[in-house]
């Protein structure tokens, strides 16, 4: 199977060398991609220094473009199983093999490498783990599926959410809106416990003055996705 490594990169010169060498010396079998969305520091000069795999996005499209730039990538260049990581450290790919076996033995859709299942590693600030707590309650409640970690970026898709994705993607904050689309889509999504670590470098997109705005903003989006595809079954 061709597999496939997302990695969307925004300001992320403290920690992309890392995170690129980290999947090259301990990952078997994975391709990888870093998408550089239109970066401001050394993001691009140490990628091109060190000869990685990247697309330069010409504007900043933000999270949601550049994965999307990235499974748009997985499909055209026709790979079965992608996986995002992200560029800043957080996340260990010592579990990608754990996750392709649940991918293929569940015959899942999506799994997600979620942090809450064993409690283990970094959690997140008290504030986001809020948010968390809230987009679980959501989902379950649209979805009747538990989901405890929806706003993990250390997500494997198969064919057929890489397909899905590749022509429509939420553009920010896009991790629970998608989760949805594709649960709502019948398809079939499962987690596994991960161990992930604290930011390497840079700053989260999300800071604390942003929480209220990041709820409210996905919230919404979820709510007129729902109708929308309601009245398009009505």
């Amino acid at each position: 199977m061709k597999k496939l490594i997302i990695i969307p990169a925004y300001n992320e010169s403290e920690s992309i060398k890392e995170t690129v060498n980290d999947i090259v010396n301990n990952t078997d079998g994975f391709d990888y991609i870093v998408i550089n969305d239109c970066s401001t520091d050394d993001t691009a000069k140490i990628c091109a220094d060190n000869n990685f795999n990247y697309i330069n996005l010409p504007i900043n499209l933000g999270i949601g473009g550049a994965v999307q730039t990235g499974y748009k990538y997985a499909f055209e260049n026709g790979y079965d199983i992608a996986v995002q990581v992200d560029g800043d450290g957080q996340h260990d790919v010592a579990y990608l093999e754990k996750m392709v076996d649940e991918l293929i033995k569940e015959n899942c859709d999506m799994v997600i490498g979620s942090r809450f299942i064993e409690k283990e590693g970094f959690q997140s600030s008290f504030t986001r783990r809020i948010g968390i707590s809230y987009f679980t309650c959501l989902i379950k409640l649209i979805t009747r599926k538990k989901i405890t970690d929806p706003t993990s970026g250390l997500r494997m898709a198969g064919r057929n959410v890489i397909e899905l994705f590749a022509n429509v993607y939420p553009k920010d904050y896009p991790e629970p809106e998608s989760v949805v689309a594709i649960l709502r889509a019948g398809m079939n999504v499962k987690e596994v416990s991960v161990i992930m670590r604290e930011r390497q470098g840079g700053v989260s997109s999300i800071r604390l003055w942003k929480t209220v705005y990041y709820m409210v903003k996905v919230t919404l989006a979820i709510m007129v996705e729902c109708l929308r595809k309601h009245r398009k079954k009505g």
